[in-house]
């Protein structure tokens, strides 16, 4: 069982004028709303790819339902657990030649929601995955994605942590078998610049010593690097295509990479196959299609 977990989901509204006019009447080109938030990204591509998955997520009043509505819509009937104040957070993307992003808050979750979320994840066994990926509501401690994957990863439940800064730092300590910093990211847990790509194994290494079995490098329209918990070294450039909306892309990776890792128990595949699937919803308007997906494939070579 492939179990994804989004603590903080959105309803994302994004439109596209010809310009932004701040302070004036602005009327849109295109206009869409979507579900949004890493875990269910994640889920929603794991879908795609065939690979059955569990989704669980947070949300509240009426733009919760929306979620739930559009999740079903596209497929993916998530498992939702209900705050009682607030709301699912909006996200607007204003794009107008450059891009502009106001970010909702959602609803606060206190100790019984995670209480309520740990008990949905405990009939997690020995070989099954979670997955924790994206931003945590306000009001809820760095140490939440360690507290959550404790007991799991001690009875043998694989981790996959797509976080940043504190939050993913302080996961590490539950020692998750895979984590996906992009390189702001790692850079940031770095504390500079990282120019060469030794330099980049070599902060993914520092990672590692400190708990995190493999390192899953998004490195945008560069490709990907992997380093595993043998030590080996991957690099697989990015195929050539024209990027619509990046959006997904990161979480569409990390299921492309989980679906290859499950399919074959290989590292190159596993990567070539999470490159692909990160690509191919980069050059798409959303999530992509499994058949997309399949299309890029024989163009990525490590």
């Amino acid at each position: 069982m492939i179990c994804t977990v989004t603590l903080n989901p959105s309803l994302d509204y994004t439109v596209e004028l010809e310009q932004l006019q701040p302070g004036g009447l602005n009327r849109t080109r295109t206009e869409s709303v979507r579900p949004g938030g890493k875990g269910l990204n994640v889920a929603l591509m794991l879908n795609r790819l065939g690979q059955p998955v569990r989704a669980l997520a947070f949300a509240a009043g009426y733009t919760g339902h929306m979620l739930a509505g559009q999740l079903a819509d596209a497929g993916l009937p998530a498992e939702l657990l209900w705050a009682r104040e607030g709301m699912t957070r909006i996200n607007v993307k204003v794009k107008a030649g450059e891009e502009t992003e106001i970010n909702g808050r959602g609803p606060v979750l206190g100790p019984s929601h995670l209480e309520e979320l740990a008990s949905r994840l405990a009939v997690l066994e020995e070989g099954d995955w979670v997955v924790l990926a994206g931003s945590l509501p306000a009001g809820l401690p760095d140490d939440t994605y360690a507290r959550l994957l404790m007991p799991l990863t001690a009875r043998g439940v694989r981790a996959v942590v797509d976080a940043e800064g504190a939050v993913l730092s302080a996961a590490l300590t539950a020692h998750p078998f895979l984590i996906k910093p992009n390189r702001p990211e790692l850079e940031a847990l770095a504390g500079g610049a990282l120019s060469t790509r030794e330099e980049l194994f070599d902060a993914a290494r520092t990672l590692q010593e400190k708990g995190a079995a493999n390192v899953l490098l998004s490195l945008g329209g560069e490709g990907a690097a992997l380093l595993t918990s043998s030590g080996e070294r991957l690099f697989c450039p990015a195929p050539q295509g024209k990027a619509v909306d990046t959006v997904g892309a990161g979480d569409s990776m990390v299921a492309g990479f989980l679906s290859g890792w499950l399919t074959t128990g290989r590292w190159a595949e596993a990567l070539r196959m999470g490159v692909a699937a990160g690509s191919a919803s980069a050059f798409s308007p959303w999530i992509a299609r499994r058949e997309q997906v399949w299309a890029l494939y024989d163009s990525v070579l490590i």
